[in-house]
């Protein structure tokens, strides 16, 4: 079995929570897909316990800002937050983080297989966010040699099954249930509830089970820190798993 975690943002206690779950199930074997750090909350505990717990990591789209920010990336106040709190040993560690992750006939990567910074399963639009068809989606694979992919980025907790047998697992965000974006339009991701989110993946004879895992925590102490470090929206994200208002 694999478990597969995604979207910390540095919420600790969503992460530990999580980690607990897994252990609990007996689950060993752990891979992050990134993303791990960037946030308003305690990125160093959280990069802290990665390390400890030799988790296999991706660099996503934040983890890449944090090592190599354009001068926009350095005026936000995530980005300036986060960097305060890491060290040097921190940073090396994000630098040394791979694009992909191949394991037991699995693809882990942060957006796509080749991009950080582009949603796989979801397509953003002027009418809202939708899953993409699948002439589509097997474009965007290629010709991977994969059983299945699993890719975070997007934090919404998504199985897609495509015509050419291949999977596309997202397991949600452990620490950072919603948001609202600008690229390509104004767009909300949401998962709904205020969980920590997870997935675990089990190869059975007839091919693989994918569990969707909502695990709760104290999610009003991390909002009340998002809220001290960031805004009261962000704490409402945080406490809601919605970014919708209304």
């Amino acid at each position: 079995m694999i478990a597969v975690i995604a979207d910390i943002h540095g919420n600790i206690w969503a992460l530990d929570a999580v980690l607990a779950d897994i252990e609990k199930r007996g689950i060993s074997t752990i891979v992050d897909l990134g993303d791990s750090l960037w946030g308003s909350f305690d990125p160093a505990a959280t990069v802290n316990r990665l390390i400890e717990r030799g988790i296999p990591s991706i660099s996503g789209n934040c983890d890449r800002m944090l090592v190599a920010p354009s001068d926009e990336e350095k005026r936000a106040q995530a980005y300036q937050f986060t960097i305060a709190q890491l060290s040097d040993a921190h940073l090396a560690w994000l630098r040394d983080l791979p694009k992909t992750i191949t394991l037991d006939g699995v693809l882990f990567c942060h957006g796509t297989p080749f991009d950080d910074a582009t949603y796989l399963i979801e397509q953003v639009t002027a009418h809202g966010v939708s899953i993409r068809p699948d002439a589509e989606l097997t474009t965007m694979l290629g010709d991977l040699a994969v059983e299945g992919v699993c890719c975070g980025h997007s934090h919404v907790p998504r199985l897609v099954m495509l015509a050419d047998g291949r999977w596309i697992v997202n397991p949600g965000s452990v620490g950072y249930p919603a948001y609202a974006g600008d690229e390509p339009v104004p767009h909300v991701m949401e998962s709904g509830s205020p969980h920590a989110r997870y997935a675990i993946l089990k190869r059975e004879a007839v091919g693989w089970s994918i569990e969707h895992i909502a695990v709760p925590y104290d999610w009003q102490h991390a909002a009340a820190v998002g809220q001290k470090n960031r805004s009261a929206e962000f704490a409402r994200w945080i406490a809601t798993g919605r970014a919708a208002i209304g």
